[in-house]
């Protein structure tokens, strides 16, 4: 299912990366780095140092792999398999993200990083749902996500810090594209579609100075 996810990403952001995800796939511990493999959680994204080259891993648990197989959240996104899902796609976020910004000769903090993928759980899972579902809007997906998410406490605080900046970042971008999202109008369809390619395209620099990570935005 990683293919299929790649391609909805890359289709949403009109950003392709050039690579497949699978070709850097890893779903073993004992493949990550030995410093990584005692405290990786089951999604990983790594630099691997084989011959004197640095490789690119994406590392996703194959216990996972093995649960979305058994129960296709592209076929069916349930609160069943919501966690393993969003899992999966933020490794796969990540992979894009980095891939497409090294081909346009463009760094990427880790702080992007993981807004991005944020952004990109909210935006895959809503156009399954509609998708799945087109008489219901998942209104309640945004609590879900954001309001209910909890960050791993045993992390040390920068860490800490890191990925409540970037959760908060996406809350309120995505509380900003809701309506467009909601609505049957295809010019606000449209108007979501822009929005987050602009978005996907700035640097964090710019997207705290358009406001979408101040607080009294």
């Amino acid at each position: 299912m990683l293919r299929p996810l790649q391609h909805l990403l890359e289709t949403i952001y009109d950003a392709r990366s050039g690579q497949d995800v699978r070709d850097f796939l890893l779903t073993r511990r004992h493949q990550l780095p030995a410093e990584r493999r005692a405290h990786a959680a089951d999604e990983e994204v790594v630099l691997i140092d084989a011959r004197r080259e640095i490789h690119l891993g994406v590392y996703i648990d194959a216990a996972v792999l093995e649960r979305l197989q058994a129960s296709d959240p592209l076929r069916c996104l349930t609160g069943a398999n919501l966690a393993d899902f969003l899992t999966a796609l933020e490794g796969v976020s990540h992979f894009i993200y980095l891939t497409w910004n090294a081909r346009h000769d463009r760094g990427v903090s880790q702080l992007e990083l993981e807004l991005q993928a944020e952004v990109d759980k909210y935006v895959a899972s809503w156009w399954l749902l509609r998708r799945q579902h087109p008489r219901h809007l998942p209104r309640e997906l945004h609590h879900v996500l954001f309001r209910r998410a909890r960050i791993d406490e045993s992390m040390d605080r920068s860490r800490r810090d890191l990925y409540a900046a970037a959760t908060h970042c996406a809350a309120r971008f995505c509380t900003r594209l809701e309506s467009a999202l909601s609505s049957n109008r295809p010019a606000l369809h449209r108007t979501a579609l822009t929005a987050l390619r602009r978005f996907y395209r700035l640097g964090s620099l710019s997207k705290q100075h358009h406001g979408w990570c101040q607080a009294g935005a």
